[in-house]
């Protein structure tokens, strides 16, 4: 008798659980998302058909639907209002990754005290400490709240039942990678487990109408760990960054189904916890009497918000064959962009061989091309030992030919400046509206911004608001 022959019902089949790919046989990695562990076997679904079900809630016309349910609550932090468009709406489920020891938690512990009122109880899930450990920290940042809740929980059950047994507004887990249901297999953690997790706190908190905070790690790359999912789900996504030996620290938004993703909070890191900054540009300042070589002042925009920032270079006699190009905070390419440009287009020969270094005050990063004039003027006034003119603040993007092109935002930045106490500014043709009492000289390419130094000063005066009009 032959033997049966197996059908192609009859095969397993396999399926990536993040993008959906198929295949038929089992795949360490998925060859379309390239994700590891990934490839599952299913079976094949019988065909059905789903059969209208009772409607629970009729559909109503969009204006009659009441919209007084999802306003925002302040969290009592007004930076963090600031990123997330007012505060927090009931219901919202929000995600906060950042590396390990940026802050997370402290800024976490903050907001739960703040927050914490006898009309909305608060929450606070630890996975990853016990509670004493999370006691030490808020005594240490004056956390405390008789209305205020900790519980040090990894079980997901565990969890729920501390809901019905609290009935919190707000519910802060830290973190959701550190917590796992018993009815799915897998470490916690793993990708079935995050899901699993983030989809019961998600129903639990549209149900009752509660505000979610999550804490994310990231991954070596900067990525949030787990599947992609997990930022599809969550209604806000918000980035914690900073530098760990620095005390600045920014939130931003990647995702805001209630605001804009523009927008960004400025924190300072502490040793009595975390506190908002208003003002932040006093940290990326240096206050001197009298200008130093090599140092030119910018105004960034994070997001929607003008920081004043300082650009600082330095340049010595190299003892080696190839000189060093050291930076920090600032596009190790934009500065390399900067010293060819100064080289062919400002006709600064002295740059070539020498060791040079440029760098940021406070730990800010400066990325965007409105800082390119700056970091030439900065290093064109290291590299001749002259001061450039106090309270001068430069804005433009430098190009390859030599220009000085236009960025957005100029009067905002100007704005910004003038508030500081700035009185002079070099910036693209065209700014449009100046600050009244401040002086702009628009300049057309490295060539005209050169000419600021006072070694080789030009007559043109600079014009001011006065002479614009």
């Amino acid at each position: 008798m032959a033997a049966r022959t197996k059908t192609t019902k009859d095969r397993p089949s396999y399926r990536c659980t993040e993008c959906g790919w198929q295949t038929a046989k089992w795949l360490g990695r998925c060859s379309e998302c390239q994700a590891w562990g990934t490839v599952e076997e299913y079976g094949t679904p019988a065909v059905r058909t789903t059969s209208p079900g009772r409607v629970t809630t009729s559909a109503v016309p969009i204006g009659q639907v009441d919209g007084r349910t999802a306003t925002a609550r302040s969290t009592g932090v007004p930076e963090l209002d600031r990123v997330l468009g007012g505060g927090l709406v009931p219901g919202a489920v929000v995600l906060l990754a950042g590396e390990p020891g940026v802050g997370k938690s402290t800024l976490l512990l903050d907001v739960a005290a703040k927050s914490a009122s006898e009309e909305h109880r608060t929450l606070y899930v630890t996975g990853e400490e016990s509670a004493s450990q999370v006691r030490l920290r808020a005594d240490r940042i004056k956390a405390i709240d008789d209305h205020l809740y900790l519980a040090a929980e990894t079980d997901l059950a565990t969890i729920l039942g501390h809901l019905d047994a609290v009935k919190p507004s707000l519910l802060i887990l830290d973190s959701v990678q550190t917590v796992a249901s018993p009815e799915i297999d897998g470490a916690p953690g793993g990708m079935a487990q995050v899901r699993e997790v983030a989809g019961a706190l998600i129903r639990a908190s549209k149900e009752r109408g509660m505000s979610t905070l999550l804490v994310g790690h990231v991954t070596k790359d900067g990525a949030i760990a787990g599947p992609r999912l997990l930022e599809h789900l969550v209604d806000v996504v918000l980035s914690f960054e900073g530098d760990r030996h620095a005390r600045l620290r920014l939130v931003r938004g990647v995702k805001n189904r209630y605001g804009t993703t523009d927008e960004v909070g400025c924190f300072e890191l502490h040793d009595e916890g975390i506190t908002g900054l208003a003002d932040p540009s006093g940290l990326f300042l240096t206050r001197r009497a009298e200008p130093v070589p090599g140092t030119c002042l910018t105004v960034t925009l994070e997001g929607r918000r003008p920081l004043v920032a300082e650009v600082q270079a330095l340049t010595v006699d190299s003892q080696i064959p190839s000189p060093r190009r050291t930076t920090s905070g600032l596009e190790t390419s934009r500065v390399s962009m900067m010293l060819a440009v100064l080289e062919q287009r400002g006709k600064i020969s002295a740059l070539g061989k020498r060791d040079i270094y440029s760098a940021t005050v406070g730990g800010v990063k400066l990325t965007e091309p409105a800082a390119d004039l700056a970091i030439a003027l900065a290093l064109a006034s290291a590299a001749s030992d002259t001061p450039l003119p106090k309270n001068l603040v430069a804005i433009g993007e430098v190009g390859l030919a030599g220009e000085v092109r236009r960025v957005t935002g100029v009067q905002r930045r100007l704005s910004e400046a003038h508030r500081l106490g700035f009185t002079h500014a070099l910036v693209p043709s065209d700014p449009g509206k100046i600050p009244a009492g401040m002086k702009v000289l628009e300049v057309a390419d490295i060539g005209d911004a050169l000419r600021v130094l006072p070694r080789s000063r030009k007559r043109e005066a600079p014009r001011d608001a006065e002479d614009r009009r």
